[in-house]
């Protein structure tokens, strides 16, 4: 993260989505590559270009079980007059092929092992007796079994075209060709394919670190009984899963009481295992707003930087928000509303974002599409404020789901996408076409 404090703008500014977001962009910065394992490398981002060390497949192979032959010992065969051949050996995958096979000749061949040289072609084993003797087969059998099926005679049934059932070395990729570009999220077809070419290793951004608290004496951890005026915690959840869906490592910190030292004491000992930190509550105007109070002066006693800018922003749900740095090396911190909706509406717009810079992708955002909006009744919405309203989109369509309630988390698990009214727009009536986006 940039060096640079949060610019502040004075406490009546209103902050519009667009210029919290910019703010928050500008000042996140790419972690730094590091070497990983394949496996510990999913779902981090190339930094460099990987190109093919060796072919593949490495040399021609077969992708049938059968015999390899000549083309002109199976031409014109059929069931009435087989082509009736000497099996001279077998070669199975991992071998080298040191048989070869001659006019007359064929070699049983297994999946993957490598075409004898002279062998031209592949004949599946159901167009032969197996050697047999008893018509056409449907396998052959293991080779511990019937050893001897290595050699003797095989009837063919059918002709083969050259090169037939042969995977042609650097038939997928070839040496020196580019395999995966920079700024690739390392999935496991991409894993696959660098185990492939044989690299153990890769340079990456690695994955963030991001740790997520929610505050409020009233929360209480699920599975617990409920006492008087308390709530589940929701929101750490929620944003923990949310995290690790947009690619972090994510940590959640069980709900901290309303008490500003006790927050300062568990912020600064999460630092330590964070390249991200999310707060969730406490950032609004109330008299117990323990972010707010905690972390409103943090920068006068931190190091030259940091410090955190608490705002209010033009849009609803999430109005207060909260975005600086802290800690030594100026850790990102981003504190959201209390409300669930709020928060979690607060995590797509902000916090994703931040996370998907934070790995190195180009692309940081959620799709967005218009929609034809389909609604009992127009929707409304405070002037000057930009609204997200929870929707499930089908088909070019999109239905509101619940009311504008920053607290309906029954609602909000049923949508799908966000429904965009601009901060100039109060009424939108249905049939309306509206900007969405889609959260799945």
């Amino acid at each position: 993260m940039s060096n640079a404090a949060p610019r502040t703008t004075g406490q009546d500014h209103l902050w519009s989505v667009d210029e919290h977001l910019e703010d928050i962009l500008a000042t996140v910065r790419p972690l730094e590559p590091i070497e990983l394992q394949l496996l510990d490398a999913q779902g981090c981002v190339l930094v460099e270009d990987v190109t093919v060390p060796v072919s593949l497949p490495p040399f021609d192979n077969s992708s049938m079980d059968g015999y390899a032959v000549r083309v002109a010992d199976v031409a014109g065969a059929s069931e009435e007059f087989p082509a009736v051949l000497d099996v001279v050996g077998d070669v199975a995958a991992g071998q080298a092929a040191l048989l070869h096979v001659g006019p007359g000749q064929a070699v049983r061949i297994m999946t993957g092992a490598p075409l004898p040289p002279g062998a031209e072609t592949v004949v599946p084993v159901e167009w032969t007796d197996g050697g047999l003797g008893e018509g056409p087969v449907t396998g052959m059998r293991a080779r511990a079994l019937a050893p001897e099926g290595a050699e003797g005679h095989v009837h063919v049934y059918r002709p083969a075209e050259a090169r037939a059932h042969v995977r042609a070395k650097g038939s997928d990729v070839k040496a020196g060709d580019r395999a995966l570009e920079a700024g690739t999220v390392l999935g496991p077809p991409q894993i696959a394919l660098l185990a492939a070419i044989g690299r153990g290793t890769v340079r990456v951004r690695p994955r963030p670190r991001v740790v997520v608290m929610s505050t409020g004496s009233e929360l209480v951890q699920p599975d617990e009984g409920l006492g008087s005026g308390q709530i589940y915690d929701s929101n750490s959840f929620a944003l923990t899963a949310a995290a690790r869906d947009a690619g972090a490592i994510a940590y959640r910190v069980g709900a901290v009481a309303d008490d500003a030292e006790i927050l300062r004491d568990t912020i600064e000992d999460q630092l330590v295992r964070a390249d991200l930190m999310v707060t969730t509550g406490g950032v609004s105007v109330g008299a117990y707003d323990v972010v707010k109070e905690a972390l409103s002066h943090v920068g006068d006693e931190d190091e030259a930087g940091s410090g955190i800018d608490f705002r209010k922003l033009a849009m609803q749900p999430g109005k207060p928000q909260g975005f600086g740095s802290i800690g030594p090396d100026h850790t990102p911190l981003l504190a959201l509303p209390g409300n669930p909706v709020s928060s979690y509406v607060s995590f797509e717009l902000f916090v994703r974002p931040a996370i998907r810079t934070l790995m190195g992708l180009d692309d940081v955002h959620r799709p967005r599409t218009r929609a034809k909006l389909t609604a009992g009744k127009a929707l409304t919405s405070p002037k000057g404020r930009r609204q997200f309203l929870r929707g499930m989109y089908t088909d070019g369509a999109v239905t509101p789901v619940g009311g504008a309630g920053s607290h309906l988390v029954a609602a909000l698990a049923h949508a799908d996408a966000l429904i965009v009214v601009p901060e100039d727009v109060e009424s939108v009536e249905p049939g309306t076409e509206v900007e969405v986006v889609l959260l799945g």
